[in-house]
């Protein structure tokens, strides 16, 4: 009867382990998938403020393009002054 119970013990300590070790695994594997979507949104984050950057950079570029231009082609010489009867 003693060889019965110890039996019954440890299947129950068996049973036990087995569950601890399942919700260890299953622990890990959404610990993993987590990371793996941590590195994702990590990288879209990145890849969008290298589009951000760039974008600034051909607002920059244009604007400058277009003052450049507002000035190479304004009627008003370096003095302010409008040049209405200019005769070279």
């Amino acid at each position: 009867m003693l060889k019965a119970i110890n039996t019954k013990i440890l299947i129950g300590i068996l049973a036990a382990l087995t569950a601890i070790g399942a919700l260890l695994v299953h622990q890990n594997t959404v610990n993993e998938r987590k990371a793996a979507d941590a590195a994702k949104v990590r990288m879209i984050l990145e890849q969008q403020q290298r589009d951000a950057d760039a974008a600034r950079r051909d607002d920059e570029r244009m604007r400058k393009t277009v003052e450049a231009n507002k000035k190479k082609h304004s009627n008003y010489d370096s003095n302010g002054s409008k040049m209405d009867s200019y005769i070279p």
